[in-house]
């Protein structure tokens, strides 16, 4: 069987989690569960990185001592992933007695083989990489990453001869294009490469100085420098070095890694393999930063996101979501909560929430709940059915590649195109027509359409997946599904199955209510002048001439949900509003709304209609009810259920 090995990096433990790992993680966890679908075996390697001066200063900053802050921490990080839907297959932790020991292990094989030399050494050491830097590497005599001056510091130390490595590396990447991916980083690893001779890098630091790490097995008054420690982890955790799992998985690794850890994974650990004698690793796989407007998310700048409170928010599958769809491998990209709720909407709610909501409603009243035994297609389905099969084929392609932003577009097209199949289609005209059969194929396409998309989802929000799956009558376990098979295959679904009679899976949501600006600073006190008297409020108005109950009872008010509005030509005020009143066929209102609303912000949107009123044409356009609504001061709010709830649900 095919294997896979997929890795995050260890999390270093100086502060809490933010939104920037739980994004590296759920992408690790979103490609666990694509390649079992591919039909691989999968490990899935998360943890915590423990050693180093930053932990040390932030357990004293604390009142801890090492130990207690790391396992303080480190828990935080392992308790938050299965609530983000994470199941990673192991855990690790630098402090573990058995990674220790295996690090003393690794070390001491790399010492005996000449590659470990002691020697004295002065650098600019930032203590905020916990790395020296060269005078060429400093920008303007800062660090690069945290814009301070590193300290100068001249010590004994012992050095592993990584520039002995440099030709072999560099043609290793050269002959291997996607070693390292996307293109950019690659190019930039070859640049550094070819920039000039690569220095040994410092693998020690004196026990006068630091104390908290792996002490050097040829050496008691040193321990190991945090990133020889830290990198051995995607080997320690498989058992290395003779370990079944180590057989298995290795080197079938693709490391998951933000490019401000480029140099360490690109250059450290792939001479580090070669000088232990095993070959490198498959592939790294490096994405950007979360920008929050324009800037890298810092806990020192106060502008890191708490993914829990989003993710309660939006549900955690809109979460997951938004991260994987919003993020192109390789690129930065900037976080707002206006842009999740925006993502979240338009895909979500109108796009494929809308799709199964209406979907599932016709089909309960075409043929009682049950999926149709499809006949004979046309050209439209044989269109339809193309392009099923290119979304999902491409979206398998790129998601391969972890370009999981270009894969759910690709999917995107799919659900775009069903809601566009069903609108020409029309079920609602045909079942007038009685044309029983093709109808019956009409509705079978969408449903074994929206099954391929619900599967191909299965990765990114498994939660949603899996209710969406079950609304289809689908009993399987999505996680035994072959994806392979699903895009090439059809008829999937089996004529007869019950389907849910509603779906709710994605109820639209608010924006965010952007923050009040602050009160004007009051002005300097002026001589008082008389005040006029204020205007007395209009006294409030009674009822209109009262109406009987039986009057009321004639009334018909319903929920509905706004499938797409437009204006009216040559009428400023007037919006065409088609909505999903539960008719199963699309209705269209005429409302005078166009002053307060814009058409895309309806869409989504569900609204109270007076569902029983004559129809009448106004600018020539026939309007088949009423959208009820509030006026206020300087707006117009729209009537609408607290919560979302089935297209057509009666107003008592």
């Amino acid at each position: 069987m095919e294997r896979f090995y997929i890795t995050t990096p260890i999390y270093y433990v100086n502060a809490r989690p933010h939104l920037g790992h739980a994004h590296t993680t759920i992408l690790a966890d979103a490609m666990t569960r694509f390649n079992r679908l591919m039909g691989r075996e999968v490990h899935f390697l998360t943890g915590t990185d423990e050693h180093g001066d930053k932990i040390v200063k932030a357990a004293e900053a604390a009142g801890k001592s090492p130990q207690e802050y790391c396992d303080e921490i480190s828990a935080i990080f392992k308790d938050l992933w299965p609530k983000l839907g994470i199941e990673n297959t192991q855990f690790i932790r630098t402090t573990d007695p058995e990674h220790k020991r295996l690090v003393q292990m690794a070390l001491q094989q790399v010492y005996d083989s000449g590659d470990i030399y002691f020697g004295e050494y002065g650098g600019h050491y930032c203590f905020g990489c916990e790395r020296f830097y060269t005078e060429k590497e400093l920008v303007d005599g800062l660090c690069p990453d945290h814009k301070t001056k590193p300290e100068y510091i001249a010590e004994k130390n012992y050095f592993f001869r990584m520039a002995k490595y440099q030709q072999w590396l560099l043609d290793h990447i050269k002959a291997n294009p996607d070693f390292i991916r996307p293109e950019q980083y690659r190019s930039e690893v070859v640049s550094l490469l070819e920039s000039g001779a690569l220095e040994d890098l410092c693998i020690s630091r004196p026990k006068s100085r630091l104390d908290w790490g792996v002490e050097l097995p040829f050496d008691k008054d040193y321990v190991a420098y945090v990133w020889f420690d830290a990198l051995l982890n995607y080997l320690t955790a498989l058992g290395w070095p003779d370990g079944e799992m180590m057989q298995r998985f290795w080197p079938a690794a693709n490391h998951l890694i933000a490019k401000d850890i480029l140099k360490p994974h690109a250059v450290f650990w792939p001479t580090m393999l070669k000088a232990m004698g095993l070959e490198p690793f498959q592939h790294l796989n490096v994405h950007g930063y979360w920008l929050i407007k324009d800037t890298k998310m810092s806990k020192s700048l106060g502008n890191v996101v708490e993914p829990l409170s989003l993710a309660g928010k939006y549900g955690l599958s809109g979460f997951r979501y938004f991260l994987l769809r919003e993020m192109s491998l390789g690129h930065d990209s900037s976080f707002s909560e206006e842009a999740l709720c925006g993502r979240f909407n338009s895909d979500l709610a109108n796009d494929l929430g809308n799709l199964f909501s209406r979907t599932l409603a016709m089909t309960h009243k075409y043929f009682g709940g049950q999926i149709p035994q499809a006949g004979q297609g046309g050209p439209d389905e044989e269109e339809l059915m193309m392009l099923a099969k290119d979304a999902c084929l491409n979206y398998q392609r790129l998601f391969e590649r972890f370009q999981t932003a270009k894969a759910l577009d690709s999917l995107w097209e799919l659900v775009r195109g069903l809601n566009k199949y069903i609108d020409t289609q029309a079920p609602w005209s045909l079942f007038k027509e009685q044309n029983g059969s093709r109808l019956a194929t009409v509705m079978y396409c969408v449903l074994e359409c929206m099954r391929k998309v619900a599967v191909h989802l299965w990765p990114v929000m498994p939660e949603a997946a899996s209710a969406m799956l079950a609304q289809l009558g689908v009993a399987e376990d999505p996680a035994s599904i072959n994806l392979p098979a699903e895009a090439e295959g059809w008829g999937n679904l089996s004529a007869g199955t019950e389907v849910a009679k509603a779906s709710n899976i994605f109820p639209r949501v608010e924006p965010p209510v952007a923050d009040t600006p602050a009160e004007p600073a009051p002005k300097a006190k002026q001589a008082d002048k008389p005040k006029a008297a204020p205007a007395a409020a209009p006294a409030p108005q009674g009822p209109k001439d009262p109406i009987d109950f039986e009057d009321f009872q004639k009334i018909e008010l319903r929920v509905a949900t706004v499938l797409e509005a437009s204006p009216v030509p040559k009428a400023d005020k007037l919006l065409l509003v088609k909505l999903d009143a539960g008719d199963g066929e699309p209705r269209q209102v005429v409302a005078g709304i166009a002053e307060f609303w814009k058409p895309e912000d309806l869409v989504g949107r569900q609204v109270v209609v007076v569902a029983n009123l004559k129809p009448r044409k106004l600018r020539g356009v026939e309007s088949q009810g009423m959208i009820l609504a509030v006026k206020r001061e300087g707006g117009l709010e729209l009537l609408a259920p607290s919560a979302q709830v089935t297209p057509g649900s009666a107003v008592s």
